[in-house]
């Protein structure tokens, strides 16, 4: 039995997420049903991240098994040529048959995109979170520095989530404002902030709790210096609302 590595990109407007639901249409279940036709085998996809509905990926990493004499090349291809044009396999590989994409990771990173100005791009609306009022950067860079490291994120995960351990060691928590984003080899000129965040990994919802909270202490509404006494809470209550799924991006996954 062998086992193909899949290096995934994804536009999730469309989806109820990577992870199979009882109704609505899933990035896993497409997969799927997709590998089904081109192996004649049911095999299931293993990711490495469960993005939430509506949450966009660039480099989404997941693994099959397969009795199939089909090169990764060649299933690649075969993907690409029947699955919706809104997911694109990147790269196709075998891997170990040891190789877990979830249970490997040594590393996560995501980034979320705040258009913070008064008119929203027609272009770009579909990719970030439109924050009309003035954010006040500082406080928001000061507050997430706060976060980095290890610690019981409690505070900022989605309600109902069964994970029973919610340690997880931020590395990195940057916020940048840029002027522009580039988009179809044109230059999109706006405000934006770019929040972004590398973790050993993420709980349900974590990354657009943390973003929802930075807007929050950004608009004045919630103070710098509160956020350690969020985090030490551990109530998801005390944080501030979780930001939309479309500003969402899963950047990279390092093994």
């Amino acid at each position: 039995m062998r086992k193909i590595k899949l290096i995934l990109e994804y536009n999730g407007a469309a989806y109820q997420g990577w992870q199979i639901q009882k109704e609505g249409v899933t990035i896993q279940g497409i997969l799927e049903e997709k590998i089904l036709n081109i192996t004649g085998e049911q095999s299931r996809v293993i990711g490495a991240s469960r993005t939430d509905a509506g949450v966009h990926a660039l480099g989404q990493v997941a693994a099959f098994r397969t009795e199939s004499r089909l090169d990764p090349q060649t299933i690649k291809r075969a993907l690409n040529a029947v699955l919706h044009q809104d997911i694109r396999v990147l790269e196709a590989y075998e891997a170990d048959g040891s190789f877990n994409p979830r249970d490997d990771v040594i590393k996560k990173s995501y980034f979320y995109v705040i258009a913070n100005q008064r008119i929203s791009s027609a272009f770009l609306y579909r990719y970030s979170w439109l924050v009309q009022q003035q954010l006040e950067l500082k406080s928001m860079k000061d507050a997430a520095q706060t976060l980095i490291g290890r610690h019981d994120f409690s505070s900022f995960m989605g309600t109902g989530s069964s994970i029973k351990d919610p340690e997880r060691e931020i590395f990195s928590l940057s916020l940048d404002k840029l002027d522009n984003i580039d988009f179809m080899t044109a230059g999109m000129r706006g405000e934006f902030i770019k929040i972004r965040i590398e973790a050993n990994g993420f709980l349900r919802h974590m990354v657009r709790n943390i973003a929802g909270t930075l807007v929050e202490i950004g608009r004045g509404r919630i103070s710098a210096d509160r956020i350690s006494e969020i985090l030490k809470s551990h109530d998801r209550k005390l944080a501030g609302p979780t930001a939309p799924a479309n500003g969402l991006f899963l950047e990279r996954i390092v093994y």
